[in-house]
């Protein structure tokens, strides 16, 4: 199992969010602040199992997509999860 953790400008949230929510995978959603400018963004946490890590990705690449290729979207870190349990 992998924990993605993907921060994007918060007006992509949105349409990120639905994506994913769509593609069925499970999204929890902070905003958070950060940045020279300390511009809003959002932290988004998916859990997935490490089959399906590459599919999430792809959703948030095609969601943030821009016309402009050298503007960065998203920052996604791929982090193994050592334990999962819900109580």
């Amino acid at each position: 199992m992998k924990m993605i953790i993907v921060i994007i400008k918060d007006n992509d949230a949105e349409n990120v969010t639905r994506a994913l929510t769509n593609g069925e995978f499970r999204v929890t959603r902070i905003a958070s602040t950060g940045g020279f400018l300390r511009r809003g963004v959002v932290t988004l946490l998916i859990g997935v199992n490490d089959e399906r890590v590459e599919a999430a990705i792809d959703v948030v690449r095609e969601t943030t997509s821009s016309p402009d290729e050298t503007e960065k979207r998203a920052t996604v870190f791929v982090v193994p999860v050592a334990k999962f349990i819900q109580v």
